[in-house]
């Protein structure tokens, strides 16, 4: 017993195989080649708004509060609440938490067990050699405490448990990541929603008064003072228009389906809000931070970082096989003839044992410690990607955010000049002073504008929110919060 004991306290002073090291951060000072603008292109309306890049350490957990929809808030809140991926996520994540636990229990302490046995024995006694042989029967009772504990001199167990624990950190992070692509699927749908259906409603009032425009070309026809091409101009007009509905409908209705599923519904199931573009707020001021500390808020780095943890603790295990296992066993215990018999005097028995075995010719622990080391080298290299990958999404979404914002305040532009042409043309129209062709070419303008124009908005908060998620929007640290608690 005690000199388990010492083993246990001896063991830990060898570990073999790398120390798991945090990679260092990416040297770059910014995300893109060129200088980003203090802030974004405006234009007329509310979600036309400048938006600043601010320097910031981190991002706000709760980013989908930024663009000021309570409804677009509570509906973020009943998807984490309720969505099956994140419930399979969680449940991964304490399959890995329960896993380790149950390994550290017989890695880091000797294992304990009690036995109570009985057996009915007969001892022939011509065995010995005696003339007079007699047959004896008899009962022998045993009670006794076993001791098991491996050594670990070279700190393989350790580096299995070491394993282990980076894989939950690993599934951790992933539940971090599926939230924060849940809650921006979300956010995304929802302004797609909002997209089309304002796109629908301007659509069937341009083809109100498209129609209204072809009652009046029946009439002018009717007494003469157009001819047949005009009406059938307009007729084709008015039907290509109500074709466009079908598809825009189709569309935000597949967006409805989409988001009774992110909410953890089924489609029929569930009353989905319809969102406005006018209950959105664009989000002044967008929180940047460097490329040295977006390696900490990204959860899909963090995740690839503690996969390169497994791998080398893992490759840490391959090469402590290649050396020599020592185990240690010891039992404490009593034997005697009669149950009553057990605790006397006289029927204490013990034994200690202790067991080295060291690999002299094995190819295929050579092999695997190489097979390790080559799977330690392919998670430095997927890690690497993940970073770059990372700092592309960051730039993709700082270009979007500009360009979009230019977009927007052309597309504004654009649409206040094609309803001041429509108007002066209608009135021209009116006053025969310009053809209906003329009219037509420019209603067709104000229509395609007016289209572009509310899709541009809609792209303004999908940018922004993309902006968030490659910012990691607070997965990080909510993780770590959750994992304080748990």
């Amino acid at each position: 017993m005690s000199l388990i004991a010492g083993a246990a306290l001896l063991a830990g002073c060898t570990t073999v195989g790398p120390n798991f090291r945090t990679p260092a951060a990416p040297g770059v000072a910014g995300y893109t080649r060129e200088t980003l603008p203090a802030g974004t292109a405006s234009a007329a309306g509310a979600l036309g708004a400048t938006q600043r890049f601010v320097p910031a350490p981190g991002t706000a957990t709760e980013w989908w509060r930024e663009f000021g929809s309570t409804r677009l808030d509570d509906l973020v809140a009943q998807a984490l609440a309720h969505s099956p991926t994140l419930a399979a996520a969680e449940a991964t994540l304490r399959q890995a938490q329960q896993t380790y636990a149950a390994e550290a229990g017989s890695t880091l302490y000797p294992t304990l067990g009690a036995k109570l046995s009985a057996s009915r024995n007969e001892a022939d006694s011509s065995s010995t050699g005696q003339r007079n042989a007699t047959h004896n029967l008899y009962s022998l009772y045993n009670v006794g405490v076993a001791v098991n504990y491996n050594l670990d001199l070279f700190g393989g167990n350790r580096r299995a448990l070491e394993a282990l624990a980076a894989q939950a950190d690993y599934q951790g992070y992933q539940l971090a990541g599926a939230r924060l692509t849940l809650a921006a699927n979300v956010a995304t749908t929802a302004f797609s929603q909002a997209q089309l259906a304002a796109q629908i409603q301007a659509t069937r009032t341009i083809l109100k008064a498209q129609q209204d425009q072809l009652v009046i070309a029946h009439k002018r026809f009717d007494l003469g003072a157009s001819a047949k091409p005009e009406v059938l101009t307009l007729q084709t007009q008015v039907e290509q228009t109500r074709a466009t509905l079908p598809p825009l409908v189709n569309r935000l209705q597949q967006a409805d389906h989409l988001l009774a599923i992110l909410v953890g519904q089924a489609p029929g199931a569930v009353d989905i809000p319809r969102f406005t573009l006018s209950e959105f707020r664009l989000p002044d001021s967008l929180p940047v931070v460097v490329p040295s500390e977006l390696v900490r808020q990204r959860p899909d780095i963090q995740a690839s970082a503690a996969l390169l943890h497994v791998a080398t603790a893992q490759y840490g295990v391959a090469v402590a096989d290649l050396y020599p296992q020592i185990n240690l066993s010891a039992t404490l215990g009593t034997q005697a003839l009669t149950i009553g018999g057990l605790f006397g005097p006289g029927t204490l028995v013990w034994t200690l044992a202790g067991q080295l075995a060291q690999p002299l010719f094995n190819a295929g622990l050579n092999s695997a410690a190489n097979a390790a080391e080559a799977s330690l080298q392919a998670a430095g290299a997927n890690y690497q990607q993940t970073v770059l990958q990372a700092l592309r999404n960051v730039a993709d979404a700082l270009r979007a955010l500009d360009n979009d914002a230019q977009t927007l305040q052309a597309q504004a532009a654009a649409d206040a000049s094609a309803q001041e042409s429509l108007a002066l043309a209608e009135q021209q129209y009116q006053l025969g002073a310009a053809s209906f062709l003329q009219l037509l070419i420019v209603q067709q303008q104000a229509q395609q504008t007016g289209i572009n124009l509310i899709a541009a908005q809609a792209q303004r908060l999908a940018d922004t929110a993309a902006f968030y998620q490659a910012m990691g929007g607070g997965a990080v640290a909510d993780a770590q919060r959750t994992a304080r608690t748990e």
